[in-house]
């Protein structure tokens, strides 16, 4: 039976087509570093795209069902070889794979001057094929449990399609429904895989320091009525944004998941900020619910998109960055430590978070807090390609052989 060593070694084009992170990794941070670069021009005023879609929108749309989708791709095109023992995607069919997401980029970039239904066919294409090569895995693996993956998938799909409706019509997507349906699949992803992966790496690192102290297990009791209340949360927010009920409800799911978070020992991993990144950017997933109802609540208190911003550029943000650096240095055969360059890149991420939050709380500022959360994105995207960018597109060891 071929193994994916052996398959990997039988391919003998591009090193960045041998496993489906370095692709997606490797595009999805240097597109978060461009599409940043060209948002802070655009916000100023001093840059247009031909882009059908209002600036705040294509900003929202392509680092959520850009880049995140993207992530997601490399992520599980990575995860689920191991789930169901079955081979990776790899070599020319990985190739194609990119190339429909990169020409998604490029179709929402340029959709001024092209119909709004054949830009969204282009965009949500590679979603759907990913979707099913992923549900053709899941399925013939008889991996049955992962399925709640591809549901969640599903409704990320769906968040893009609506998201796409919404500013085909004229509405302001930034805030629609697509934008917040979209929003709350990712955030779904990251309880759900987050519960798994961040407790796992956490124990393994503490029982090889010999630590007395263990986080608890995964998917306990107590997780799945957490991962409960925020999906309630989820649902009525993006059904009812503004309702009290709504506000409620994230509040609840707030604090569940800060008590979930607290039960995982992170204050014992601060000797390896390889494995504290990842309890610091689930951290941002209670945060986030926590602003969204203080704001629904209390009007005033972030600005709706400030708060949403605990979300998208801290919980997906750090979230993605960390699982990035830790799939990229396991998967090359690297020691699991954080170097000066990794922690830079995770520094520089938690202040566009809190620049970004802040320029909403501070309008007086907002200006130069919005340039500097800019700014702070980039070197953390642009650094990640620079410092990654050898682990991802170099031949891997094996094939050097």
């Amino acid at each position: 039976m071929t193994t994916t060593t052996e398959q990997m070694r039988a391919w003998t084009g591009p090193a960045i087509l041998t496993f489906g992170f370095r692709p997606f990794f490797f595009g999805a941070a240097v597109w978060a570093a461009l599409a940043m670069a060209l948002w802070v021009p655009m916000l100023s005023g001093h840059l247009t795209l031909p882009t059908a879609f209002d600036p705040v929108s294509w900003h929202a749309h392509e680092f959520l069902f850009g880049y995140l989708g993207a992530v997601i791709a490399g992520f599980l095109l990575t995860a689920v070889p191991n789930w169901t023992g079955r081979l990776p995607i790899v070599g020319w069919r990985l190739g194609m794979l990119a190339g429909l997401w990169l020409a998604g980029r490029v179709a929402v970039a340029v959709s001024g001057s092209v119909p709004a239904l054949p830009v969204a066919m282009v965009d949500l294409v590679f979603p759907v094929v990913f979707a099913l090569l992923i549900a053709r895995e899941i399925v013939a693996g008889k991996n049955w449990r992962n399925l709640i993956v591809l549901a969640m998938l599903g409704a990320f799909i769906i968040g893009n399609a609506l998201f796409h409706w919404e500013a085909a019509k004229g509405d302001y997507a930034a805030q629609g429904y697509g934008l917040r349906l979209g929003l709350g699949a990712g955030i779904m992803m990251i309880a759900v895989i987050g519960g798994r992966i961040v407790p796992s790496f956490t124990r393994n690192w503490l029982v090889k320091r010999r630590s007395a102290v263990l986080p608890v297990a995964p998917m306990q009791s107590f997780d799945k009525v957490a991962l409960a209340a925020l999906l309630v949360a989820l649902l009525l927010w993006v059904a009812l944004p503004l309702g009290t009920l709504t506000g409620l409800a994230l509040a609840l799911a707030s604090v569940l998941h800060a008590l979930r978070l607290a039960r995982w020992a992170g204050h014992r991993t601060f000797a390896e900020p390889l494995v504290t990144v990842l309890h610091a950017g689930y951290a941002f997933v209670p945060l986030g619910a926590l602003a969204l109802a203080a704001e629904i609540l209390a009007p005033g208190s972030f600005g709706m998109a400030g708060a949403q911003h605990f979300w998208m550029a801290g919980a997906i943000g750090l979230m993605t960055l960390a699982v990035m650096t830790r799939a990229t240095l396991g998967h090359t055969g690297q020691d699991l430590r954080a170097g000066a360059g990794t922690v830079a890149i995770y520094l520089a991420l938690i202040l566009s978070v809190f620049a970004r939050v802040a320029g909403g709380v501070v309008p007086e500022v907002s200006g130069p807090l919005h340039t500097v959360a800019g700014l702070s994105w980039i070197v953390a995207f642009g650094g990640f390609a620079v410092v990654y960018g050898a682990l991802l597109l170099r031949l891997p060891a094996a094939k050097r052989v």
